[in-house]
């Protein structure tokens, strides 16, 4: 584990995202509560936020942190359902793994909750968007590539 002891505490911000592929008439589904497990978008959005809040306990080695906010969206398309979390703190060390693990199992859960409507689904695309903080500085994924500092 890295030593994040002698680093000052600041305000930090990540953004990941990643997209559900389905069929289309599940992501109509999806659209109109009419999968028969519930609201996926509901479940999968808590399932996002508790799984921010755990991560140390799922990653080896990932810092233990108070995350102080966590927002998972969905965005509905034509064959996928894009999921964003952003995830923020006030501490000593990054939360982009907190938002890539909110990101992931709330993609998890739309699986899960779909998965008797369509097998076909496939998770992907996922990637970290953003990140501010912190002594590496700013982040942002600029059409496939990176900057630094341009946030």
């Amino acid at each position: 584990m890295v030593d994040a002891t002698p680093r000052d505490p600041t305000h930090r911000r990540a953004l990941a995202r990643c997209k559900v592929m389905m069929l289309p008439e599940t992501t109509a589904k999806v659209a109109s509560n009419a999968i028969t497990k519930g609201d996926v978008l509901g479940a999968a959005r808590i399932a996002g936020i508790q799984a921010a809040k755990r991560t140390a306990d799922l990653i080896p080695l990932c810092h233990p942190l108070l995350v102080g906010s966590v927002h998972v969206n969905f965005t509905i398309g034509d064959d996928h359902v894009e999921v964003e979390a952003q995830v923020e703190t006030f501490d000593r060390t990054g939360v982009e793994m907190e938002a890539l693990t909110a990101c992931t199992v709330a993609a998890l859960t739309v699986y899960d909750m779909c998965k008797s409507a369509d097998r076909t689904m496939v998770i992907g695309e996922l990637c970290l968007w953003e990140k501010t903080g912190g002594r590496s500085g700013n982040w942002r994924r600029l059409d496939g590539s990176s900057a630094t500092d341009g946030v």
